[in-house]
């Protein structure tokens, strides 16, 4: 890290806004203005629209990451994470990944920590399920569901069977829709190399709370989407929640219960809970309260935007929040990077606003939803067309050229090659294998050393005697 007597602009998460902010101000920065230092427990960023599909492997994981220091190279990245702020010093505390914490002064602050998911105090659920947040879990994901079909084609029991071919999932959002809908078409892939699993063979269940799925989308497209999942064998259970989850045995409030070692749980997201040790103020339900020029209220160094913040919805009208999506992380980091020039030069800031241009949803291989608005004209597709707009948004959105090759290149493979269905569960614990093989090895050097020193200790205590 290094020292800098210019203003320094603090950049707290490298997420969606984080990078797209840091990434604006840097480019209308004059050489010399402010140093921009973006701090985050990740080295990357992640295009969290793709998980689903980096969950089905449809891409490479690599491809739906952006490397922070290589987009930000006339930045500072710190891999850490900022536990706290003294806004009357303007100083951070980081805590890096090893070492000591230290302290961070800053003169202006952006606050782009996003959100994690919002969970229930339901048991079994910390030790059973499996998020979608992030890269590492749609890896997970994939590894794990592979290697339930591995367990189910080899095993001549058939209560351990049922429970590796049955696939729970909780939220019928995005998330919760879009990752069924991948990993139901990975699956249905995969078991035509299992002679001894069919798709028959497997159980799908999507849970939520709500009466309807994908409501970002409208009710018309949501209950289509519904049907379609219901069509492909996938079980739909709306009004009902999760009640439990201990040891893989999920009972619903339904009343149906089954067992099985996939529990998914995609049902929302809350702001990072390090918010509350910032001093900012906070809306009900934890978000940074913002002004509609984004910056946080009572600051003017302070700004926020993205999952973690509480922002005016100015084209929606009064009381209307900017709902957690894509479409407005892009703008808003945008329009923050620009107001951030303009505090530091001293000119007016400008409001945020934007109109929702509808939204995209894929549920697998040429199957999606899409609701796009022209105007006072709305437009709902679904089926093939919808898929293919909901390709091509989010690779023209994916952050650099780099990635939006990289990307486009394994749809295109895809076209002519045939899906991965290989499981990689050891990379999960990698040394797992070496420490099998190395330990034995281990034990009985130890256990020669000690023998000689024994031998020793034990004439000595003879001499003694003698």
């Amino acid at each position: 890290m290094s020292t800098t007597e210019r203003p320094r602009i603090l950049v707290v998460g490298g997420g969606y806004v984080g990078l797209y902010a840091a990434r604006r101000i840097l480019k209308k920065m004059r050489y010399g203005e402010a140093t921009v230092t973006v701090v985050d427990p990740r080295s990357y960023m992640t295009y969290q629209p793709f998980l689903p599909e980096a969950a089905a492997g449809s891409l490479s994981p690599r491809h739906v990451v952006v490397p922070l220091r290589r987009v930000l190279p006339k930045a500072e990245v710190l891999t850490g994470r900022v536990t706290t702020v003294d806004q009357d010093r303007r100083v951070a505390t980081v805590a890096p990944l090893v070492g000591e914490a230290y302290e961070l002064p800053f003169d202006y602050l952006v606050v782009a920590l996003g959100a994690v998911s919002r969970t229930f105090p339901i048991p079994g659920l910390a030790e059973t399920g499996i998020g979608m947040k992030g890269v590492e879990e749609a890896i997970g994901l994939r590894n794990h569901v592979l290697e339930q079909l591995d367990k189910a084609d080899s095993t001549q029991d058939e209560a351990v069977r049922r429970r590796a071919l049955t696939f729970v999932f909780v939220g019928g959002g995005f998330a919760g829709a879009e990752t069924i809908g991948e990993v139901e078409d990975m699956a249905r892939d995969a078991a035509k190399y299992y002679p001894n699993v069919r798709r028959e063979d497997m159980r799908f269940v999507l849970v939520d709370v709500a009466d309807k799925i994908l409501p970002e989308v409208g009710p018309k497209l949501g209950d289509w989407g519904r049907e379609h999942l219901q069509n492909r064998g996938i079980e739909v259970y709306l009004k009902t929640s999760m009640e439990s989850c201990v040891d893989g045995h999920v009972v619903l409030s339904n009343g149906l219960e089954v067992d099985s070692n996939t529990v998914v749980w995609t049902a929302g997201v809350k702001p990072n809970p390090a918010l509350a040790r910032f001093g900012l103020p906070l809306g009900p339900r934890g978000h940074v309260d913002t002004e509609p020029t984004l910056q946080v209220k009572g600051t003017d160094y302070i700004w926020a935007a993205g999952d973690n913040a509480q922002i005016p919805d100015l084209a929606a009208g009064e009381g209307a929040w900017c709902p957690p999506n894509a479409q407005h992380a892009l703008r808003q980091a945008k329009a923050l990077g620009d107001n951030v020039i303009s505090g530091i030069r001293g000119f007016p800031q400008s409001d945020y606003k934007h109109a929702n241009k509808g939204a995209v949803a894929g549920l697998g291989l040429h199957k999606g939803v899409a609701m796009v608005k022209l105007g006072k004209l709305t437009l709902r597709l679904r089926g093939r067309l919808a898929w293919y707009m909901h390709r091509t948004y989010h690779g023209l959105a994916v952050p650099t050229w780099n990635r939006k090759i990289r990307v486009f290149a394994d749809w295109t493979l895809q076209m002519f090659l045939k899906r991965e269905v290989v499981s990689l569960g050891a990379v999960e614990k990698p040394r797992e294998e070496f420490y099998e093989a190395a330990a034995p090895v281990t034990a009985a050097a130890a256990a020669k050393a000690e023998a000689p020193a024994g031998a020793r200790k034990n004439r000595q205590e003879k001499a003694k005697a003698g």
